[in-house]
């Protein structure tokens, strides 16, 4: 997860804590976070570079919309950089 730029890696998480998210759905969740708005442009590619990395799977939701899914891959190095971090700040309450 190192070869990620934060923005990736913040994708990343939305889409595991998501069940199946539309692109839209991951713009919403993220244009929540970021204090400006998430443009498609800047999206899609990202997405589409996770995709090729295969960290996360591209499946049709329907003719137009595109469904995002977290590979076995994705998750390992998910659950890798919360062990990494847990080594530094505590992740629990």
């Amino acid at each position: 997860m190192d070869d990620l730029t934060a923005f990736q890696r913040d994708a990343l998480y939305v889409i595991a804590g998501l069940e199946e998210p539309k692109g839209l759905e991951i713009k919403t969740e993220l244009d929540e976070y970021y204090s400006q708005e998430i443009h498609p442009g800047r999206l899609y590619p990202n997405l589409d570079t996770l995709v090729k990395m295969g960290l996360v799977r591209k499946g049709a939701h329907d003719d137009r919309t595109n469904a995002y899914t977290l590979t076995e891959r994705g998750g390992r190095e998910i659950d890798a950089r919360h062990d990494w971090l847990a080594e530094y700040v505590s992740l629990s309450d």
